[in-house]
This record gives structure tokens, sequence and C-alpha cells, in this order.
């Protein structure tokens, strides 16, 4: 596969999950914010603008600032609307790859940002995850799997690890020392999963649990890892005797055991160090994808903690 249309592929999984987990994180800083009148908004949204990497602001942080960056600016690399614009440049460039159902779906979404950014924020972030799911379904259902699903694939995995932590990271902020997991759960689309494994026990230890570590949960870190090492095992890095020629690959198997073979209580203890730790994973294990696989085309680079 030419290294321009692979970049393309891996660039669409990650900005459209960008786009839908940006979505996610903020609707549950505005519901904190609502739910909970005596929250210093300044401190949440300043916490939470950190969190996204964003730092070249101006002005005293609020909820208005928070939307404007994180997601009605095309302007701005973090926000929902330039994701989607990415996203749809992305499809652009491996037009000839991609089906008319997917592009037309793409270019959609990116027509539309126009009436969604008048809607009230809820109603966007709704809209934000239906069109982005709707674009993940046509793409499992017309695309071949070959490399270019597993580039697809890949992309939207590592993206979907680094913006869950994110997510859990901003939760852990925003809530303090008791994160607000019910919100947490909801945000991620785990309520329901999360009541019938546990069988109605809404413990913080079993939400924490859900989110991080289980293995059939496929929003879970753990499960998205391991999907991202199942993309680059198809790519060329399985039948190895020993070892891993494949630096990104071996970068997020590391992080999936550390999850996995400690303590839950050790990972809880200090969320917000131990997700930035993962974020930083996420960032090696792309940029070493990039070199391996793009290397012949423009690299993507990280700016502020989020890859543009």
């Amino acid at each position: 596969m030419l290294s321009r249309i692979a970049e393309s592929l891996f660039w669409i999984g990650r900005y459209l999950e960008r786009a839908d987990d940006t979505a996610r994180i903020l609707d549950v800083q505005m519901q904190v914010l609502i739910e909970d009148p005596g929250m210093d908004e300044h401190t949440s949204c300043e916490q939470l603008l950190s969190v996204m990497g964003v730092e070249n602001y101006t002005g005293h942080p609020n909820r208005w600032m928070m939307l404007d960056l994180l997601a009605h600016n095309p302007e701005s690399p973090t926000s929902i609307a330039a994701a989607i614009g990415a996203a749809r440049e992305s499809a652009r460039r491996a037009r000839e790859t991609l089906s008319t159902d997917i592009w037309a779906a793409i270019n959609t979404t990116w027509r539309g940002l126009g009436t969604a950014r008048a809607m009230r924020a809820p109603d966007m972030f709704n809209w934000v995850r239906n069109r982005t799911a709707m674009i993940s379904g046509i793409a499992d259902s017309t695309m071949s799997r070959d490399d270019g699903w597993h580039f697809y694939m890949l992309g939207r995995s590592i993206e979907r690890v680094d913006m869950t932590a994110r997510l859990l990271s901003t939760a852990a902020l925003a809530s303090g020392p008791q994160v607000a997991w019910p919100t947490t759960l909801r945000a991620c689309g785990a309520y329901e999963s999360f009541i019938r494994a546990y069988r109605g026990i809404e413990a913080d230890r079993q939400a924490a649990e859900f989110l991080l570590l289980d293995r059939w949960f496929p929003r879970s870190i753990v499960s998205s890892l391991a999907e991202a090492e199942r993309a680059l095992g198809k790519l060329g890095s399985a039948g190895q005797r020993s070892g891993f020629s494949d630096e990104a690959q071996r970068l997020l198997g590391r992080a999936r055991t550390e999850l996995e073979y400690r303590p839950l209580t050790d990972i809880v203890y200090d969320l917000p160090v131990e997700m930035e730790r993962l974020q930083r994973s996420c960032a090696a294990a792309s940029d070493a994808v990039s070199a391996r696989y793009f290397a012949e085309s423009e690299m993507h680079t990280w700016r502020g903690g989020v890859v543009l």
C-alpha cells in the first residue's frame, strides 16, 4: 500500500475518534459544571484545557471559552470542528481507496458543522457522536479487511486509548478524590454494559476496573490497546520468534501489561498522573508508526499534547 494512502487511513481513524471523544469529554465537563454549582468554573475549565493540551489562550477560562477552543472554532487545532475538517482532508487524499458511502458520510458531516455549531451544546455533542458512529459503521461494513483497514483500526485504537485517558483525567480532576463514575461511564457509552457486567452494583472500584481493564468492552483502555496490537500484528509484526521489531507494538504492549498486572488501587490512587503516562506512550507509539510506515509522506506532529 502507498505510504500516502496508509497515512491518510490511519489519520481518518484518529481524527474521527478524536471528534467523538472530545464531544464525550465536553459532555462530562458540562454536566459536572451544571450539577455542582459550587464548583470553581475557572479552575475546572483551566484544568480541562490543560488536559487537552491547550496552552496558548488569552482571557479568563470559562465554559464559553472551553466550548470555543474545544468544540466550535475550526482554527483551534484541539477542536471538534478542526478534527472533522482534518478527517475530511485525509479522506480527500485517499479518495480513490474509500467507498463512495464513506466519503459521502465524512463530507456530509464536514458540511453540517455550521448547523451543528448553532445547536445547544448537548445537542451538538449528540450530533457529533451520532455522525462519527455512523461513519464507523459504514467503514465496518464496506472496507475490505486488508492493510487499509488495519491502518484505520490502528489509528482509531491509539486515539481511543489517548482520549479515554484524557476523559478519565478530566473526571478525576473535576471531581477530586470521588470521581463521578456514573457520569464518566455514560460519557463512554459504558453505563448499561457496566450494570449488566456487575449485576447492578455501582461501586467506584468496579467502575474504574471496567473502564480501565475490561477486555470485553471495546472502549476500555486495555481493550483498545489490545486492538491496536492486533492491527500492528496484521501489518507485519507477527511471526517473529523473539522480541519485537516494531517499536510501536513494543510500546503499546508494555503500556497494556503495566495496566493489567498492577493492582487497581495503585492506578486509581493518582489517576491523572497514570493517564498522562499512558498518553505519552500513545504519542511515542504514534511517532513509531509514522517513522516506520509513513517516512516518505508528510509527518503529523504533537503540539501541546495533541497530535496534529
